[in-house]
């Protein structure tokens, strides 16, 4: 039986929220609690100390990859919103 369309869109919004609450855990962790405990490591990356690269590389790496993330899986939830919404 097909949902109604308030219920599509409230199961949507609802998915949406959790992967953003995910994704901003994600953030907070590559922001403050990996620089924090980066700090202890006292090895050379590539030349440079470890919580140097964690700092100045490694976070916006992390960055890119959770906007990526975020941009693909809403691009995947669309594109099967759309078909659902077709099918009716």
């Amino acid at each position: 039986m097909p949902l109604n369309p308030q219920e599509r869109q409230r199961r949507y919004g609802q998915a949406n929220h959790r992967l953003t609450l995910w994704l901003l855990a994600a953030w907070m962790v590559v922001t403050f609690v990996v620089p924090f405990f980066a700090r202890d490591l006292n090895f050379s990356f590539f030349g440079w100390p470890f919580s140097f690269w964690v700092a100045s590389q490694g976070a916006l790496i992390a960055y890119l990859v959770i906007a990526w993330s975020y941009a693909r899986w809403m691009n995947r939830r669309d594109q099967a919103e759309a078909e659902t919404s077709a099918e009716e």
